[in-house]
């Protein structure tokens, strides 16, 4: 039964078997006997016969193998790995099919190779998913087939794999290894020029060509008879909280993926950038209510915790009340901290309804307002009106546009600190944001 199930019909064989019809039918009409149609019929069944030994005979003709992480990265290319070794002792010709998540709407994922005897082979391609969530892998079905080409055998690979998709990992960890070596400007991140010196003191060195001058500790020198400087390091244990609006201003998509999936992506780089600099990280979550509130740490397992906060993170797109976030971290966080708010406002009037609570929020913490400028109406500024409508069109988009840079400049005009950013861009410019705050001593 096994056979049966696994064996698949080749074009071949229906082509071989229409061909000796044809001639049967021929040859009846002639009259000419039916020697030559039993002739066709008996070679037919001979080869046929001949392709199903080359094909079964092997009890394990083939071993194959999907291969991928135990978890894939939202809005990154993940890489996955089909390996695969024949033990036939044939050429055999492969179709190979991979039953791939149905979030990915993919119906063409096909690969056809050649293998020689005993050889090994490892088909690699990319998916990219642009939510969080369980995917579900079906398997990896392979039809093989000899050089006749008249039947093909079926194996099935790596049956019924979950896997979640997490905040983009690799995201974080391309920043991190970046900022370890020291490489974050090739990335479009600035150097940012140090303002004045830090408050915090670590240590007493000896002089060395190069030093500032104004820290030389003379105290020091008269003692060692040899000139000492005072060194001073970044200023630590700073809070940094990231903000996530989950109301409906944030779902607008840009390249298939949500801005909030966007915000949740930036907020799990910004928290790990900010753990390496010793600084401690937490996120806040809202929309009509608070939805996760995770505090400032600096703790092995934080990266970890903000991580699972992140994952786990459900909306229903609803008004976002920003009077539950003032009231929740007037309650919750009596340090003076650095606040991260991802939201997007599309018009002026949108930010004026939660401008209060945002100035009551800048006057006890360095608040800094990230939120989305929208490429598709950039796009319609930028090309030539023709005719009517598109000029309609172009209008009506500078306009907003316009509204975009208002808010900007209102928000600066109370003192709080803003980011009009593409979504693709929103990392980066975080983290620029973040430097260049304290390169300026303002946490």
């Amino acid at each position: 039964m096994k056979v049966i199930r696994d064996l698949y019909l080749g074009n071949r064989l229906f082509l071989a078997i229409g061909g000796v019809v044809c001639v049967f039918i021929f040859t009846f009409v002639l009259g000419a006997g039916y020697n030559i149609s039993k002739m066709l019929f008996v070679l037919l069944f001979a080869v046929l016969l001949t392709d199903l030994l080359l094909l079964f005979r092997v009890r394990r003709g083939l071993r194959g193998e999907r291969m991928l992480a135990d978890k894939l990265s939202n809005g990154d290319e993940n890489e996955i790995s089909i390996y695969l070794e024949s033990f036939y002792t044939v050429p055999i010709w492969l179709r190979v099919f991979d039953e791939i998540p149905h979030q990915f709407q993919r119906r063409d994922l096909e690969f056809n190779l050649f293998m020689e005897p005993g050889t090994q082979h490892t088909i690699k391609y990319h998916l990219r998913p642009v939510k969080r969530g369980e995917y579900a892998f079906g398997s990896v079905n392979v039809l093989v087939s000899t050089r006749l080409g008249l039947v093909a055998r079926r194996f099935r690979f790596s049956s019924d794999k979950v896997v979640p998709v997490y905040p983009s990992y690799i995201q974080m960890r391309k920043y991190e290894l970046l900022a370890i070596s020291h490489r974050l400007t090739a990335t479009g991140i600035k150097k940012i020029r140090r303002i004045g010196h830090n408050q915090e003191f670590e240590l007493i060195k000896e002089y060395v060509s190069g030093d500032d001058y104004r820290t030389v500790n003379w105290k020091a020198t008269a003692r060692k008879s040899r000139l000492m400087v005072n060194q001073y390091q970044d200023e630590r244990s700073q809070q940094v909280y990231s903000l996530i609006d989950k109301g409906r201003v944030m779902q607008m998509p840009f390249e298939g993926m949500s801005l909030l999936d966007y915000a949740i992506n930036a907020t799990l780089v910004i928290s790990n950038i900010a753990i390496k600099k010793s600084d401690k990280a937490g996120v806040i979550t809202f929309q009509d209510k608070i939805g996760s509130l995770l505090p400032a740490a600096r703790l092995n397992n934080q990266m970890a915790t903000i991580q699972e906060v992140l994952y786990n993170q459900k909306t229903a797109y609803l008004e976002t009340d920003f009077s539950v976030v003032y009231s929740t971290i007037r309650r919750t966080i009596s340090q003076r901290s650095l606040l991260l708010l991802f939201t997007n406002f599309e018009s002026i009037h949108g930010l004026h309804r939660q401008l209060p609570y945002l100035i009551s929020l800048g006057k006890a913490h360095l608040l800094v307002v990230i939120f989305f400028e929208n490429t598709e109406l950039r796009q319609l500024t930028d090309q030539t009106a023709t005719t009517l409508k598109e000029v309609y069109h172009k209008a009506i988009a500078e306009r907003f546009s316009y509204e975009k840079k208002l808010i900007v400049k209102e928000l600066h005009k109370h003192g709080i600190q803003s980011i009009l950013t593409s979504p693709e861009k929103l990392t980066v410019n975080t983290i620029n944001k973040y430097l260049e705050l304290k390169a300026r001593n303002l946490i």
